[in-house]
């Protein structure tokens, strides 16, 4: 019997490919490649356009990670199978290039180990503690209590000399001074409280170092605030913002009601707070910044911004400072517990003229935001060669 020989099928080249007629297959994906591109492009406008003016803008900012995961999946099997679509992709990816490094940074071997022994450093925490609720998806036991004394073991061990906490919660606002002295000792006290129903919360900055000037800056028609103090260390004077800025307020039951579209009150309710919280935060941010242009020193600026990197907020405040994540996180820098690594909406931002010399947010089950964790070099940059 004679064998019969196998033609050697050479696969078309991409040249080929781009010769070959589209199918109506082809055409579907095209028109689902581009309406993702778009949207991709969009979620760029959300750092430029004021969402005050424009709140969806902010939405397509939220989804900045999901499309750009949606987009390169698409981009590498259409370069798979050869096809000059991959080029729809193609084109949303290129710019993201330059801001997805506000969520994920690959390690650097190139990073110090430790601080040189001739820098002066400050260790800088920022934390909601969202009212000691353990509103998180891995909840320890004890009751609120519990994670009030877990909290404070946690920040004990970091031995921070700044600590910037958001949403902390007493029911004797009388006694808070003397409860902090006890709660961790050798750290100064600054803090402003709104009451509530079920008691008192805001904002809370310690430090070991004594505060030369001190303030609150109050947001209109909102019970977020954010707290200015100012420092000395290392030759260097400078002002730490403790800022939180306004939140969705929307509940994880309530917004898997209102996405499921089972009931059309739940998704009103849940449209409206979106909206609100994204057109109040615009107006805070340049109630701070007003602040800052008036600062007689370099500014930090911390605290929970409920925006992620790719929205006006992030935008405006870290013009003129650097972002310790991006100059020395490692992997995902994601903050908020439920929907990791998608939401990452806590900060520590330094002058430009400091240098973030490591980054962490620490997994801990205390609340429904993880710790930023981040030491800061107040030797100036330039001085180091950067």
């Amino acid at each position: 019997m004679r064998k019969r020989r196998r033609k050697n099928r050479r696969r078309p080249s991409l040249l080929a490919a781009w010769k070959r007629p589209v199918t109506f297959g082809g055409v579907s994906a095209r028109i689902v490649m581009t309406v993702l591109a778009g949207l991709q492009v969009l979620s760029f406008l959300s750092m430029v356009v004021n969402p005050a003016k424009a709140w969806i803008f902010n939405v397509f900012g939220l989804m900045f990670l999901p499309l750009f995961t949606v987009n390169l999946l698409l981009f590498l099997w259409a370069l798979k199978r050869r096809s000059r679509s991959c080029l729809i992709p193609l084109v949303a990816l290129f710019p993201s290039v330059f801001f997805i490094g506000g969520y994920f940074q690959i390690p650097s071997g190139n990073r110090p180990a430790v601080p040189d022994p001739d820098d002066s450093t400050v260790k800088v925490v920022s934390y909601n503690v969202g009212r000691f609720l353990q509103a998180s998806p891995k909840k320890v036991t004890g009751g609120r209590r519990a994670c009030t004394d877990s909290v404070r073991n946690f920040l004990a061990v970091q031995d921070a000399d700044i600590i910037c906490l958001q949403e902390f919660y007493t029911t004797d606002v009388g006694r808070v001074k003397s409860f902090l002295s006890r709660w961790l000792p050798g750290y100064k006290a600054e803090y402003y409280f709104y009451r509530s129903r079920y008691g008192y919360y805001g904002n809370v900055t310690l430090s070991r170092m004594k505060a030369k000037d001190k303030g609150v800056i109050k947001f209109d028609n909102s019970a977020n605030l954010a707290l200015y103090t100012d420092y000395s260390a290392g030759g260097e004077s400078f002002r730490v913002y403790n800022c939180h800025f306004e939140s969705y307020n929307i509940s994880l039951s309530g917004l898997l009601r209102a996405v499921r579209g089972k009931d059309r009150d739940a998704f009103r309710e849940t449209e409206y707070k979106m909206r609100r919280g994204i057109s109040q935060r615009p107006r805070q941010v340049n109630q701070v910044l007003g602040h800052i242009s008036d600062s007689p020193v370099e500014a930090f600026v911390c605290g929970d911004f409920n925006d992620t990197p790719m929205s006006y907020t992030y935008y405006k405040l870290s013009r003129g400072r650097d972002d310790s994540f991006r100059k020395a996180g490692e992997w995902f820098g994601a903050t908020f517990s439920f929907f990791w690594p998608l939401l990452r909406i806590d900060y520590v931002l330094c002058p430009e003229k400091f240098r973030a010399l490591s980054h962490r947010t620490p997994h801990k089950p205390y609340s429904d935001h993880y710790p930023v964790v981040t030491e800061i070099s107040l030797t100036a940059a330039d001085d180091d060669g950067d």
